[in-house]
């Protein structure tokens, strides 16, 4: 077990911690120590994301473990995030927003099982990573939206403050136009090279082989009866 793939697992074990902060009543929404607890640790968790991989290639300990194991530490943490958010501000993220971001993982994960059945790889989009992306900052407002609509940051000395509420908002629905942007995308690349594997293969000539013929023998000169 190297570095890297120590911190995927990190990344996976954060995922019951965090779905214990946001449905237990030990941390207070009160004073959003809660929200506070359960926004840091999923930071620290999407920080990991890179980390691992980046090590991964300046160490050069790329395994089959690893390969395995990030791309499912992401949609598990993903997944169990927006499906804990069902219950937690239902008002920013209804059950059916949850169903479309887990039918899309399903959606990518199969595609990828065919292809590599097939022979072939579907490289992650830069599509996938705007994403990815979006998805972090759109859970992250969304678990501090239950507590603050509005952020006021003068007690930081900015005059200024952060619309809580319309960047969850605006985030949520951006990030969900993305995930099924990059669906569609990864759907039309997945087709594109499956349809050129059965064209190839429908062009194949079908050629009988021929039967050897047996060389033909020579006539006999020792033979008496001959003249």
């Amino acid at each position: 077990m190297n570095l890297p793939n120590s911190i995927t697992l990190s990344r996976i074990a954060s995922i019951p911690l965090l779905i214990w902060i946001l449905s237990s009543d030990y941390f207070s929404s009160a004073n959003g120590h809660k929200e506070l607890a359960a926004a840091g640790l999923f930071i620290l968790a999407s920080i990991t994301d890179g980390v691992d991989g980046y090590l991964a290639r300046r160490r050069s300990q790329i395994t089959t473990m690893g390969m395995l194991l990030d791309p499912l530490a992401d949609k598990l943490m993903v997944t169990a995030a927006f499906v804990t958010l069902v219950q937690f501000n239902p008002r920013i993220v209804p059950a059916w927003i949850a169903v479309v971001i887990v039918g899309r993982e399903f959606l990518v994960s199969g595609l990828r099982s065919i292809a590599a059945s097939e022979g072939f790889t579907i490289e992650a989009s830069d599509l996938g990573k705007v994403k990815m992306n979006a998805q972090i900052i759109s859970v992250i407002a969304v678990i501090v939206d239950h507590r603050w609509r509005w952020w006021d940051l003068r007690a930081l000395h900015l005059p200024l403050g952060l619309p809580i509420d319309l960047i969850a908002q605006l985030s949520i629905w951006f990030m969900l136009s993305i995930s099924l942007i990059s669906a569609a995308d990864y759907f039309i690349g997945f087709w594109s090279k499956i349809h050129r594997r059965v064209e190839r293969r429908r062009r194949r000539p079908f050629v009988l082989r021929r039967r050897k013929r047996e060389p033909a023998m020579a006539p006999d000169t020792a033979d008496p009866s001959r003249p």
